[in-house]
């Protein structure tokens, strides 16, 4: 486990446990999910994720495995919210922040990736 790795994963799992649990009830989220088109059901399928995944990149720290999974659940999250912005024909700046989630969440699992063979 390297410095880099487990700095990552405490930045991750702490900035996904937040945006996971506003997804639960913040009035922002709700209008934005509405804004994008989805359901309600499907607003609050996403903070679970994202607080799953939370745990797991935290988790990760002290296994490799558990890093591994949840750096791909950050990715998969990540090109969702992506193709979401470009669905709605939002701008490149609105997209940053999932585009930075994206490729954190590749490095932890890249890091991490030999344990999942």
């Amino acid at each position: 486990m390297t410095v880099l790795s487990i700095v990552l994963q405490v930045l991750l799992g702490l900035g996904f446990l937040m945006f996971g649990l506003i997804k639960f009830g913040l009035k922002q989220m709700v209008d934005g999910f509405k804004h994008y088109g989805y359901p309600g059901w499907f607003r609050v399928f996403t903070g679970l994720v994202e607080v799953i995944s939370a745990a797991l990149v935290i988790a990760g720290i002290w296994n490799e495995t558990l890093a591994a999974w949840g750096g791909l659940f950050i990715v998969a999250t990540m090109i969702g919210a992506i193709f979401t912005h470009i669905k709605i024909k939002d701008t490149v700046k609105s997209m940053m922040m999932p585009i930075i989630l994206l490729i954190l969440g590749l490095i932890v699992l890249l890091i991490n990736f030999g344990s999942l063979l």
